[in-house]
């Protein structure tokens, strides 16, 4: 009786190990798998989305009834009209916040362990997070402009332009969450996330185009507003919106969320593997 040999050239490795072995193919579905369980869990806590439906809705009034006539020299409605773009802005960033919560709050509860037992991409579930925020900020652009229509915005140029507005708002919010996703990681707490991701946001924020003109600043804080990411992106929204010139800080916002994701895919890729 003899005994098979087995040859050199023939695998013995299964198909599918843990993440292993998987074609890109496979890492879209099971990161697309992976964003239906994020957004099955965030419509089971629906209060999980209070900063993209009360949060624009609050600032939008706050900024507009109290900030408004002082501002804009007693017109409110005109400063709603400089405002609106650059709540957008601000909230779309912030709004990526809860995201590294999250992330950071599954691997605290161990559900990553899980993850890393089944014959999925290694970086399919920080994917799929990121694309269930898409969800997220859809919501999140639905209720600044119905907000602003409602309090008397009005559109300056066509749907067309407002649907452009509306992609470039989605994909820089997609690429700048990325910050949120490392930190997640590299933060032992969700609470360290969420202070670490404020003291980023709110600046850029702030000194940035999406309350007051630049030109107001002084010029040393006028100069960085004018090359911060959230400048361009308000900017661009409010070409897109109001009117105005969009091709510059179009440039700019391309340039700034390639930036983003160079960067910080990677680095949010490595400190992934290291502690999931």
């Amino acid at each position: 009786m003899t005994a098979t040999a087995v040859h050199p050239t023939e695998s013995t490795q299964p198909t599918s190990r843990a993440g292993e072995l998987t074609d890109e193919g496979s890492t879209l579905r099971h990161a697309i798998a992976l964003a239906k369980r994020s957004l099955i869990k965030t419509w089971r806590t629906p209060e999980a989305l209070v900063d993209v439906t009360l949060q624009p809705v609050i600032f939008i009034l706050m900024f507009t009834y109290i900030f408004g006539g002082a501002i804009a020299g007693g017109s409110q409605h005109e400063y709603l009209q400089f405002l609106l773009p650059g709540v957008l802005g601000q909230t779309v960033a912030m709004a990526g916040i809860a995201l590294g919560v999250n992330l950071n709050t599954d691997i605290e509860k161990g559900v990553f362990d899980r993850f890393r037992s089944l014959p999925i991409s290694r970086s399919a579930p920080l994917v799929g997070a990121v694309l269930a925020d898409v969800v997220r900020y859809l919501i999140l652009f639905v209720m600044c402009l119905g907000t602003g229509l409602i309090v008397g915005f009005h559109v300056g140029t066509n749907p067309l332009a407002v649907l452009a507005a509306l992609g470039i708002s989605v994909a820089f919010a997609l690429c700048f969450c990325w910050i949120s996703v490392w930190v997640g990681m590299i933060a032992r707490t969700s609470g360290a996330v969420q202070g670490i991701m404020f003291l980023l946001v709110l600046p850029l924020s702030f000194v940035s185009n999406a309350f007051v003109p630049t030109a107001t600043m002084p010029s040393w804080l006028a100069q960085v507003a004018d090359v911060n990411p959230i400048s361009h992106l308000v900017g661009t929204v409010r070409g897109l919106m109001v009117g105005g010139p969009v091709a510059s800080n179009l440039l700019w916002t391309l340039g700034w969320m390639a930036v983003l994701l160079l960067v910080f895919v990677p680095l949010a890729l490595r400190a992934y593997r290291r502690r999931a």
